[in-house]
């Protein structure tokens, strides 16, 4: 696992660190059931503190991207269906709000278009 922290980016480093694992886990570069490092030995080999770390870690379970497996370690979990599952379930609830709210199928889609645009930065 390779993780470059940019101290003068806006981002905050406990933000990058979440990124960066998040994005290798859903390439495929950090396979399901990789051990991550412990949060002292990262915060460690980044020169971080390990508070920073852990709101990382952290953030990344909430996500569903690792798993700690109590004094086993850290592991990452099946990233892209858990973010999969998460967007099937945030999409099924948004269909049956646009449904009650009475909108067409075209406008509800064309309403989750402009999100989406906005969202990535499209035009």
């Amino acid at each position: 696992m390779t993780l470059k922290i940019h101290i003068d980016d806006s981002a905050a480093p406990y933000e990058q660190i979440r990124a960066q694992i998040s994005e290798q886990a859903r390439a495929g570069v950090l396979p399901v059931g990789y051990r991550l490092p412990t949060v002292r030995g990262l915060a460690e080999s980044l020169g971080l503190a390990a508070n920073t770390v852990a709101k990382a870690y952290r953030a990344l379970e909430a996500d569903g991207v690792i798993e700690t497996r109590g004094r086993n370690g850290t592991f990452v979990a099946a990233a892209g269906s858990a973010a999969e599952r998460e967007a099937s379930l945030a999409a099924q609830v948004y269909a049956e709000k646009v449904r009650r709210l009475g909108l067409t199928e075209g406008d509800a889609v064309a309403a989750v278009r402009d999100a989406l645009r906005a969202a990535y930065g499209e035009g």
